[in-house]
């Protein structure tokens, strides 16, 4: 088996430079998006790895939110309220959040007037 020890640590570098878009990386460094995501699940370190590379682009990226909330842009600060201040009716539509998977059934029912067989 080969040892790509080389090849994983350029590909959390290109992670890191492009905040986390595994396409991107990947064709940075030449591998498929198979062989990261296989990574993923048999490498725990290169996992974890990727996973402080996510948090960091976040963080990142809200940093820059904060910077266009504090020049007032009204776009920057309508996205904060509707994704940060939902409690306070700052939605557009309501979301259903259940704590635990459940299943459900849906029947779908025709027409009054259609007949079945």
């Amino acid at each position: 088996m080969t040892d790509n020890t080389d090849i994983k640590k350029k590909m959390l570098e290109a992670l890191e430079f492009n905040l986390g878009i595994v396409s991107h990386s990947c064709r940075t460094v030449n591998i498929s998006r198979q062989t990261h995501y296989q990574w993923l699940k048999t490498d725990a370190s290169y996992k974890e790895e990727v996973e402080a590379i996510t948090e960091s682009a976040i963080d990142f990226v809200e940093s820059k939110l904060y910077e266009r909330i504090k020049a007032n842009d009204t776009a920057s600060i309508i996205f904060y309220l509707k994704t940060r201040a939902k409690s306070r009716g700052y939605q557009e539509r309501t979301e259903l959040v259940m704590p635990e998977a459940r299943k459900f059934e849906i029947e779908v029912l025709g027409p009054a007037n259609e007949s079945t067989n």
